[in-house]
Formats: C-alpha cells, structure tokens, sequence
C-alpha cells in the first residue's frame, strides 16, 4: 500500500471572460438555432393573433364665448367657462357613453367559432372578396375566413345576460340555442333581416354571411359592463398643455366599429354641450319672463305716481340742477336694479364665499355708497323739487330696466333658438391602414432576442454547473499532473463505424482490428500517445512493479482506447507488454484489437485455465492481450482472490509492463480492488464530460482506498474557443508525417 499525500486545495474559481465569450462561440450554431426558432415562434404568434386597429380624432375645446348665448355677459357678470379635464371627463362619462352603447348595439358581443390553434391564423390570410367564403378544411361548424355576422338587436331573459348564446347558420337563416347546438330544440330561429320574438327572447340578424353548419358566440352583456368596457378602451388626452384640443383614441379589431365608436362619442359630446349651453339659457330666460310681470307693473306705478304729484303740485318741470342730480341718480339706480336682477343667477352658480359672490356684494355697497352721498346733495333742495327728483327717477329706472329686460328676452330667445356649445369636432375620426397590434417586426425581433439571450444563459450555466472539465490547469489545481491530452480522433470514428457495419453483415469476413495505432499510426491522437508512452516511462521509475493500472470516474471516458493504443504503441518500441481488460462485466478490449473472447480473465480466476492459456497473441509484435473471458456472476469477489494475485506477479515477471483496464470507480469497487496490486494509476478524464467535483471524488475514492494516482490523461480533447488556454495541448493542429505520405 503506497501512502496518499494530501493534495493542494484548489484554489477559488475565478470569472475568465474570454473563457466565457470561448463557450458562447462553441455553441454559436445551437444558439443561433435557438434564436432562429424564437424568431420562428413569434411569427407563428404574430400571425394567430387578431389584427388590432387604432382610430383618432380631435375634439376642440373652446372658452365660453358669450354674445347672446352666455347670461353672464348679458348681465355684465364675468364668470369662468368649464376646464379642458372637465371636458375630457365629461367625454367618458357614462351619460356620453351610454348613449354611444345604445347606438352602435356594443351591448351584444358577436364570435366566430374557430378552429383550435390555427383556425384564426388561417381566417385571418383569407382575402377574398366581401361575401366569399374559404373552404372548409377539416371539422364541421369552424369558421375558416369571409364570414360575417351583424346583429342589431338581441334582448334575452334576465337570467342569460352575460351567458354564450349559440347562434348557428342555416339555408337563408338561423337558429338560437341556449346550450350546446343539437341538444334540445333552440330557443329561436328565424330568416336573416326580420325580427324574431319568442320564449322571452328577441334577435335580428341583419347580414349572416357563413356556410351551413358554421357556429357563432352570442352574447349580450349587461349595460354597465359595456360602458365600462368602452371607458377602458377609450383614450383620451390633451394634444397640447392650455391648448384646448382633445385628441381621442380607440383600438378595436373591426377598423369600421373603432371609427363609428369614436364619430358616435363626438357626436353625442357636442349634442350634449349645445344642450348644456341651451339650458343655462333657458333658465336665464325663464327668470326674466318671470320677473318682467313685476317690473312692469311697478313701472305702471311709478308713471302714475308721478303724473299725479305733478297735477296735485302744480309743476310742470325740474330745474337745471335738479335735472342733473336726477340723472347721475337714475344712472346709479338703473345700475344697482340690474345687478340685484342677478340675484338668482349669483346665488345658483356660487357660494357665498366665492369671490365671484363676494365682488357682486361689493358692487352693491359701492353703488348704494354713491347713492347716498348722491342723497344728501337732493336733500338741500326743495321739498317740491325733492319729491319731483324722486318720482321721476322711479319713472325713469323702471322704464330703462323694462326696456333692457325686453330686449334680453328677445336676445336668449334667439340664443336658445340657434345655441352651439362651447365644443366642436376639428377631424373626425379616421382608422390608420397598417395595425397596431401585433407588430410583427418587434415581435419577431423580441421572441428572437429573448430566445437568443436565454440560449446564451443556458449555455452559461450548462458550462460551469453541469460541464465537464475542459482545462487541464483546473485539474491541475487538484493536486494531480495531467501527462497528457488526447486529441478526438474522426479516424477512430470511421474505423468502428466500418466495423459495425461488417459485424452487422451474416459473414465476418473481412473483420479486422480498429486499433488506431495499427491503421493510422501518423494520427494526432497516436502521436499524443507516444509522447504519454515517454512521460510514463519516467514517471514509472520510483514504482513498486511494472504494472500500470488506467481507471476512469464513468463510463465512455476512453479508457479501453488508451490502454489498448499505449499497449501497441509501447510494444512497438520492442517491449513486451501484457494488455489485460480486467472489466469482467462490459470490457470490450477483445473487439478492438480482434481477438477471440472465449477464454480470459474469468476463466483464470475460475481456475479453468493459466495466464499461458489466456494469453492471446495481437496483430502487434511484442503485444500479448488477454480478454474479460464470459462474465461471471461476482467478479469483484474474483478480483479478490489469490489466483488473481498470483496472475499478476507471473505477468509482472514475464513481461516489461503489464496494463490493466479496469472499470470507472465510481460505477464499482473493482478499479480499488485492482489498485492494491499496481504499482502505477492513471486516471482518464474525457473533455467536456466529467465535471471537476466528479474527478475530485474519483481521486479522494482512490485515495480513500490507499491508492494514490499518478496523474490524469485528458482524453477526447477537441478544438473549442473556450480552451484557449491549453498551452502545450494544443500540439494536435499540427501533423509531422514522412515524405512518402506527404
């Protein structure tokens, strides 16, 4: 048992970049197929998808423009107009929506029953003409492309509001179910183009284009629901800040309705505004009709007051002075009579603390202010002249309100008669040809960009979570010298390739070996053998006998192609050597160098036969071979016995070197087993497969066992743009053949 020294802690892994840009590049292919079916994918989702269009139009918003239509000029009092975000809630209030949903019928949901996957994709390539149908393809009731359904009215019990209603085609019209279609009797049918009332249900199908048999999903929402619906989908938002145009938009995948659905809001809007304008009119006007009664009859009374004082008193007429003091006060007067008149309006549109109240307040005080100083001046005149100042004034302010409440009457009638709102429609609305959604370029690009970026990810983590080790420096690291790497060798491929093929056929003739070393000795793979013969022949030199056991962490790591190649090619340099496959349940040593697999390893340990009797003789000179023989029930219990103790001291003692292939330590205990007894382990490791925990295991196993391993041979090695930093490894790109194979 030789003694194990504890191997160096490999050190902390570190991030390479080019490591990382080298494994990228090996998996270019994979990840632009990746990305290629991304791309392919998001076609194929981009063409299931219903076409989705956008409509606009602009709505302006105007300030209140008074002339004869506002109160509030006619009446000398400056009020605000209503705000552009008023407006623009009032655009998707449910009043203005609910009048939008009667309308149009958006109350009834209408779908086509297509096929499952692919029907929708399929109808939506058919360009036929309107009133052409596609073919049917496969399935009965599926709408394949050109139908068309209109419905303008549908009233249902209310206990199927909300529930699929199954309308189906026939010859020249229809038929209603309740359920699923031929299961029952249906709740009503009818021609295309005539009403149709019957068990609590109404419908009229206006145009039913579809081949007999084809399905539609009827069904008619609550109200609510579809103003709500129709509030979502409607987008509304102010062109410019303060500049009082509403641009308004809807996405709908019937370009027509989403053009109708926007006119019909404007519409509806602007309607709604002139009735809003004309009735603020109409209040105004029906407060001075009312109040003109009163004035009137207060003027009739102030004439006749005045006509008789004037009688009584004996005066024709005023003086100078006192006609201006009247003037002055029948100016003020006429002023605070027709700010009172505002009263109402005041006290409707504001609050007592608004400003608007408060500045009417004051225009009150001020004007009374002036009034009473404008009494004290009357107040030293004549009592005659006083009396006369006072009456004729009453006369004169009743008359001039009489006369101005007239002519506003006569104004708001005309006012109401022709009212516009404050609102108009600048464009109506008009539908862009190409869709909005899907866009399939961004699609395409997405799906592909995702796919490509997720591939690289994988492929990221497939190389440092699950990728074998492919730089000989990380083994290294372990504590354990790698000897050499072994190239991947196509020659190899080709020769068991053709040797299948001749196994395959009822006559082996023609069988011969597939060792690489024999058929291509001027291969890579041969040359890096030598120089492993070389660097074994050194490092053997301290070891307790001449045998070399070659073990591995798995299965399909090379080991029997190693062993059997290094077997020649030492035996080639004129020594002897013994080549024993010493995997007693799945060596296939004897296929690879041709030889009969009758008698073996099994039959010595079974003691049916000596190591002269296994022996065989190999198309190599100097290269002795015994096969696993036929497999036998225990063969780690056999590997325990003397007789295969004493096989190997008589083979050590015949022959210059004696390699034993074993099978992968991690599979089974044989390789430890074996391991005892040679004096010299090598372990193989093939590139990109086992992984640096697996071959750390592999050595602490040995180790464990009292085995410890000389050094690692990576086999398989292969050109990657991730190894760039093999050094000396890389000595395979180049070939050094004789002159007469050149």
């Amino acid at each position: 048992m030789t003694e194990t020294t504890p191997s160096p802690q490999a050190s902390e892994p570190q991030i390479d970049l080019l490591e990382l840009l080298g494994l990228l590049w090996d998996s270019r292919w994979l990840i632009a197929l990746v990305a290629v079916i991304g791309a392919g994918f998001g076609v194929l989702y981009s063409m299931s998808q219903t076409p989705i269009y956008r409509a606009n139009s602009l709505v302006q918003v105007e300030p209140e423009q008074s002339g004869l239509l506002a109160v509030s000029q006619l009446s000398g009092l400056n009020t605000a107009g209503i705000g552009v975000g008023a407006e623009l809630e009032l655009l998707k209030s449910r009043t203005v929506l609910s009048e939008v949903v009667d309308e149009l019928g958006l109350d009834v949901s209408v779908s086509f029953n297509y096929y499952p996957y692919i029907g929708k994709a399929m109808a939506s390539r058919f360009n036929g003409a309107t009133g052409q149908l596609a073919d049917p393809l496969f399935g009965e009731g599926y709408a394949w492309g050109g139908e068309i359904l209109e419905v303008s009215a549908l009233d249902v019990p209310a206990g199927y509001i909300g529930r699929a209603l199954q309308l189906t085609s026939t010859n020249g019209g229809w038929k209603l179910w309740a359920s699923e279609p031929g299961e029952g009797q249906p709740v009503l049918s009818g021609p295309v183009g005539e009403r149709v009332v019957g068990n609590g249900f109404t419908l009229q199908v206006d145009q039913l284009v579809a081949h007999p048999g084809t399905r539609f999903t009827v069904v008619k929402r609550p109200k609510l629901g579809a103003i709500m619906a129709l509030q979502g989908g409607l987008q509304i938002s102010e062109q410019r800040r303060e500049s009082g145009i509403l641009r308004l938009e809807f996405e709908h995948p019937d370009p027509a309705l989403a053009r109708a659905i926007l006119d019909v809001v404007g519409e509806n809007y602007v309607r709604q505004n002139i009735q809003r304008s004309s009735a603020a009119v109409a209040q105004s006007l029906e407060f001075l009709q009312q109040t003109l009664p009163r004035v009137k009859q207060d003027l009739e009374v102030a004439e006749r007051r005045f006509n008789d004082y004037k009688v009584n008193a004996g005066v024709i007429d005023i003086g100078a002075e006192a006609s201006i003091l009247l003037s002055e006060s029948v100016a003020l007067e006429k002023r605070l009579e027709e700010i009172k008149l505002q009263r109402q309006e005041i006290q409707r549109r504001f609050q007592p603390d608004h400003p608007r109240y408060q500045e009417w307040l004051f225009q009150i005080a001020e004007l009374e202010t002036r009034l009473g100083n404008l009494g004290g001046k009357i107040a030293v005149l004549p009592e005659t002249q006083q009396e006369l100042i006072r009456l004729r004034r009453d006369v004169e302010v009743g008359n001039e309100i009489y006369l101005q409440m007239l002519s506003k009457i006569q104004q708001l009638d005309i006012a109401k008669a022709g009212a516009i709102g404050n609102v108009r429609v600048v464009d109506n609305a008009v539908v862009f040809n190409e869709p909005v959604s899907p866009r399939s370029a961004l699609v395409v690009m997405v799906s592909g960009l995702s796919s490509f970026l997720l591939s690289c990810v994988v492929v990221l983590l497939r190389g440092f979570i699950l990728g074998g080790v492919e730089n000989p420096d990380v083994i290294e690291r372990m504590g354990l010298p790698v000897y050499a790497g072994i190239p991947f060798s196509k020659a190899q491929l080709a020769l068991e390739a053709k040797q299948r093929k001749k196994e395959k056929s009822r006559t082996r003739r023609g069988v011969d070996t597939t060792l690489l070393a024999m058929k291509n000795p001027a291969e890579p793979a041969i040359e890096a053998v030598r120089s492993l013969r070389t660097s074994l022949h050194f490092a053997m030199l301290g070891a307790d006998n001449n045998i070399l056991m070659i073990s591995g962490p798995s299965t399909n790591v090379g080991k029997t192609f190693l062993s059997a190649n290094l077997a020649a090619v030492i035996a080639q340099g004129g020594q002897k050597v013994l080549l024993i496959d010493c995997d007693l349940r799945r060596g296939t040593a004897h296929r690879l160098l041709n030889t009969s697999n009758q008698k073996g390893l099994s039959s010595i340990l079974l003691g049916q036969s000596g190591l002269a009797q296994a022996a065989v003789d190999t198309a190599v000179t100097g290269l002795n071979f015994i096969p696993r023989g036929t497999a036998p029930v225990s063969p780690s219990e056999l590997l325990m016995s003397e007789r295969f103790e004493t096989l190997l001291k008589e083979a050590a003692d015949q022959y210059d070197l004696v390699i034993v292939d074993t099978p992968p330590i991690l599979a089974v205990t044989d390789a430890a087993i074996v391991g005892k007894h040679a004096g010299t382990t090598m372990l193989v490791t093939r590139f990109g497969v086992n992984p640096a925990k697996e071959i750390e295991l592999t050595r602490r196993r040995f180790e464990l066992n009292g085995i410890q391993v000389k050094g690692v041979v990576l086999n398989a090695i292969v050109k990657k743009a991730s190894a760039y930093g093999y050094g000396s490894y890389r000595y395979y790109n180049y070939s050094y053949k004789s002159e007469h194979q050149s």
